[in-house]
């Protein structure tokens, strides 16, 4: 019997200069020596694909830190766009196209606009912020109210997605 063993990637948190690491929308800063696991792949894509909904901010000075990687440019929170962990961005193949989301007994389409890198993290490009786990997609303001969540409990929410 062929036993495969795993070997986790990791970054090594390094402490944020002051006032650098944005932690709007509850994000999270890297902590100085603490490990953190990269990710190269993602869950398969299916007609139901299971993922963990998290918020971000696209505009300018928010939490997102530079613009979009796919079109270089900042978005309006009110429209609903997403970032998609490293695996399901696949080298931007899945830029400016519409997935689906479900949750919270509703749909809505959104425009996938960014990577949430898994691969990289804990430095100045990524607002010092850990890499993505590989199971994100990290929605504007316009996806949590579209899925009719209350403002109180945006975060955080198991959903379903596929390709538009």
């Amino acid at each position: 019997m062929l036993k495969v063993r795993f070997v986790a990637q990791v970054i090594r948190g390094k402490k944020p200069p002051p006032g650098e690491c944005n932690q709007d929308n509850d994000s999270d800063c890297c902590k100085e020596g603490q490990l953190y696991t990269k990710y190269n792949c993602s869950p398969p894509v299916s007609s139901h694909t299971k993922a963990y909904l998290t918020l971000n901010g696209f505009e300018k000075d928010e939490d997102g830190g530079a613009p979009s990687e796919c079109d270089n440019h900042y978005h309006s929170d009110d429209t609903p766009v997403v970032a998609l962990s490293t695996g399901w961005y696949n080298k931007g193949s899945r830029s400016l196209n519409n997935i689906t989301i479900t949750a919270n007994g509703r749909s809505v389409v959104a425009m996938v606009v960014d990577e949430c890198d898994s691969t990289m993290g804990c430095d100045s490009d990524h607002d010092y912020q850990p890499p993505c786990r590989n199971n994100i997609v990290d929605a504007s303001r316009a996806v949590w109210k579209a899925l009719g969540v209350p403002h109180g409990q945006w975060g955080g929410l198991d959903i379903t997605w596929t390709d538009a």
